[in-house]
């Protein structure tokens, strides 16, 4: 460096002053530069000016001595002042050794670095943008430095900066962007609040289109926003929230699609901030796309619908969630039940900016069976999506087998919210009204879930169930091929794979009556009904506890969203094979109660009450088979359809029947029902003594029956109000009279029903003394 040869053009004292450790003695030197270099420009000298940029670069800036690097630093800056508007030409030159400076381990360098770069730049202006990403890279690393002066003078170089590009039309967003993406990954507080600020910069410049790189950039961003510094977290709301606002007004523009997964994550986290900002993104994105977020469905539902479930300490987050879920729903159309997977889809005219807008991409879901519920398989973001024209025609694809998979994992986790699960079975609801016969594949996988779900502790989630299973019961699309019953002789409770609608409802009566299928008063149930019912009786049988405290409730829902008929009929048919005797009385009684008590089976009750038709007496004798199971709810069955013949016969053979507590009981009951608002007809039957004989024979059978209790004292009252027949006659005795109630009324071979009814309960006694027989054997070998 002595050798004056090696220096030249720079004299021995100005290489001197340069190394000198006095700033002042280096700042003369660099004054002394700045004119040798300005003669140099006068004379268009360009190789002087290239050597002597070189010399203070290799020799001084890029020197192993701290004193001869300041130098050079400040002999580049003086290098840059003396061109002016030509510094462009040597930029690269002049920046790189500076930009090697920022990495020193001596701050004051660092700090004099920032200076040098900060006046080649306050030059060159608009000519430094070729060489705005090594600038970029430079000042994100000083951003986080830890010496206060070189933070501030990297803030005055970051300004000086920002103002060039906001006041340049020529910046090169393309280039820029991969290294912003990097580098929004940075955990440094400072690295962060500086990544936003220039991003907030970039975002107001009109002439710059951020929002079409908005994918590259957004997952950063969130990142960003869970932040431990308050004043972070905010520059970032602000800058999520005015790409929101750009969103809002050029929907046309924005790339949904690539972003939708990047929210399905966010919408999971755990940051309540984060969260609540990416569900009010999601909330937009499904408004705004419509239906082009409809195949990313089971990753939405797999975030939104924990949310439901939140408490009033994250009320915000629910609404939004609940605003999501919603509008989800809604884009879900019959025309996706048309669309077949394996064939081309079915083309939709679309709206860019309504939520009929559509789109092709594949839904990322989530398996269940490999993931947990707030993991998600983000590993093939689609390719980008430009929104077409109103007026082009494109495809969409309704991936319900990926939501089904998020429902009934939702509707199997007894850990979840009950409002997330009352949403589980609106959507399992809605997606059988709108795309029924797609829905329909996933029924047998669907079932036992549903079924479980009646034993849950919510009254509203097994009214949604039940509205649930109601549907699946009676829709066309579940009607299987023909010819779907067993035979004659076939088991009316066949495993779950096979069981199917009867070809008669009445196959168990004694004689060839209308089915159920074929009776014009009720509409025509598919395949489903019958399993449901079979299923449901089964529920009933190995979880008693259910039918003792919901069984009634969920029988009276059924009747009011299905054919109260049809379920009665159906429950008799399959009761009388239950080999269970003791269950099979349990649910009779069950079944009677609510037949004779509850205001949704008035209908039915009147259409039993006179055995008019056909149907109504086919029902009467299927009723009855399976009624047989338990003797006073056989009578009260007489009762309500004015067989009273019948039922004196039946209190005959109670004479030959165990009478139990329990049997007692049951009759009590009966004797309370008797003076019910129900059976006022009955009551009022008792004024005409001479044409209802049996119906009073049949109360005394009962009074026989009960030993003195209030009960007895109730119905003995009541039959010593019956009038003597003598005088009740009227004047007029010609006229025939209009009180009896039927003559003929019976198509029906009581005789045949008397006998089924003494052979069930010859069944039941044997039950019984098996029951006693194997207690009995028990209590021995306690002994023993």
């Amino acid at each position: 460096m002595n050798a004056e040869r090696d220096l030249s053009p720079l004299t021995p004292g100005v290489v001197r002053a340069l190394t000198d450790k006095l700033y002042e003695k280096r700042k003369v030197a660099a004054l002394e530069i700045e004119k040798l270099v300005r003669e140099f420009v006068a004379q268009n000298n360009t190789s002087q000016i290239k050597h002597v940029i070189q010399i203070l670069s290799q020799e001084f800036a890029l020197s192993q001595h701290p004193h001869s690097r300041k130098g050079g630093l400040i002999g580049l800056a003086a290098c840059s002042i003396a061109l002016g508007k030509d510094s462009g030409l040597y930029l690269k030159e002049l920046i790189e050794p500076v930009l090697t400076c920022f990495n020193d381990a001596d701050s004051r360098l660092r700090y004099y670095a920032c200076e040098a770069l900060y006046n080649i730049v306050k030059v060159a202006r608009g000519s430094v943008l070729p060489h705005f990403n090594v600038l970029f890279d430079g000042l994100s690393k000083l951003a986080a430095d830890p010496d206060p002066n070189v933070k501030s003078g990297s803030e005055l170089l970051d300004r000086l900066l920002k103002d060039i590009v906001t006041e340049s039309n020529q910046f090169d967003l393309v280039g820029f962007i991969p290294l912003l993406r990097e580098r929004i990954y940075s955990n440094n507080q400072y690295a962060r609040q500086f990544i936003i600020s220039w991003i907030l910069v970039l975002e107001s410049v009109p002439d710059i289109n951020l929002l079409d790189y908005l994918p590259e950039i957004l997952d950063g961003l969130f990142q960003i926003l869970g932040d431990n510094s308050k004043e972070i977290r905010k520059m970032c709301e602000v800058a999520l929230g005015e790409f929101l606002k750009e969103i809002k007004k050029n929907p046309s523009s924005v790339k949904f699609a690539e972003m939708a997964n990047i929210l399905v994550i966010h919408c999971q986290a755990t940051d309540e901030l984060i969260q609540l900002t990416a569900m009010c993104w999601m909330r937009e994105f499904i408004q705004l796309a419509g239906r082009v977020m409809l195949p990313y469905s089971s990753g939405i539902l797999t975030a939104v619908l924990p949310c439901l479930s939140y408490d009033d300490r994250k009320k915000n987050i629910k609404e939004v969630a609940n605003v999501c879920n919603q509008s989800l729903m809604k884009l879900v159309i019959p025309e996706d039940d048309e669309m077949d997977e394996a064939k081309p889809s079915v083309t939709i005219p679309a709206e860019p900016t309504s939520e009929e807008s559509l789109s092709k991409p594949e839904a990322v879901t989530t398996d269940f069976s490999h993931h947990g519920r707030n993991e998600l398989d983000v590993t093939a973001l689609n390719q980008p999506l430009f929104f077409p024209c109103s007026c082009e025609r494109i495809q969409v694809t309704l991936n319900l087998d990926g939501i089904v998979q998020v429902l009934d994992y939702h509707l199997s986790d007894t850990s979840i919210g009950m409002m997330t699960r009352i949403a589980v079975l609106k959507w399992l609801y809605h997606l059988y009204i709108k795309t029924p016969r797609k829905m329909f594949r996933h029924t047998d996988s669907l079932f036992p879930i549903l079924l479980r779900t009646l034993s849950d502790e919510s009254d509203e989630v097994i009214l949604k169930d039940l509205e649930l299973l109601a549907e699946i019961a009676s829709s066309p699309a579940g009607q299987t091929e023909e010819g779907h019953g067993p035979s004659d002789g076939s088991d009316v409770r066949p495993g779950p794979v096979e069981l199917h609608v009867p070809a008669r409802a009445g196959q168990l009566s004694s004689s060839s009556t209308k089915g159920l299928e074929c009776s014009p008063s009720t509409p025509t149930m598919n395949s489903y009904f019958y399993k449901f019912m079979i299923n449901l009786l089964k529920r009933f049988s190995s979880e008693r506890k259910l039918l003792e405290t919901r069984g009634a409730f969920i029988i009276r829902q059924l009747c009011l969203l299905l054919n109260a008929e049809n379920i009665f009929h159906s429950m008799a048919d399959i009761l009388l094979k239950e080999e269970d005797l003791k269950f099979a009385s349990t649910m009779v009684h069950t079944l009677n109660t609510i037949l004779l008590t509850s205001s949704e089976l008035f209908q039915l009750r009147n259409q039993l009450k006179d055995l008019k038709t056909p149907e109504s007496r086919n029902l009467f004798c299927c009723l009855y088979r399976s009624w047989c199971h338990n003797p006073v709810t056989t009578v009260s069955l007489c009762f309500l359809t004015q067989n009273y013949k019948h039922a004196y016969d039946l209190i005959q053979k109670f004479g030959d029947l165990e009478v139990t507590v329990d049997f007692l009981t049951e009759v009590d009951k009966l004797v309370q029902l008797i003076e019910c608002p129900i059976f006022t007809y009955l009551r009022l039957q008792l004024l005409d003594v001479k044409n209802n004989p049996y119906l009073i024979k049949a109360l005394y059978g009962l009074l026989m029956l009960l030993p003195q209790s209030s009960a007895f004292q109730l119905l003995s009252h009541r039959l010593q109000c019956v009038p003597n027949p003598e005088l009740m006659q009227t004047t007029d005795n010609t006229k025939p009279s209009t009180s009896f109630k039927r003559t003929a009324a019976s198509n029906i071979d009581y005789t045949e029903l008397l006998q089924h009814f003494e052979k069930v309960q010859n069944k039941h006694l044997e039950a019984r003394h098996q029951r006693a027989g194997r207690a009995e054997q028990l209590d021995r070998r306690v002994v023993l």
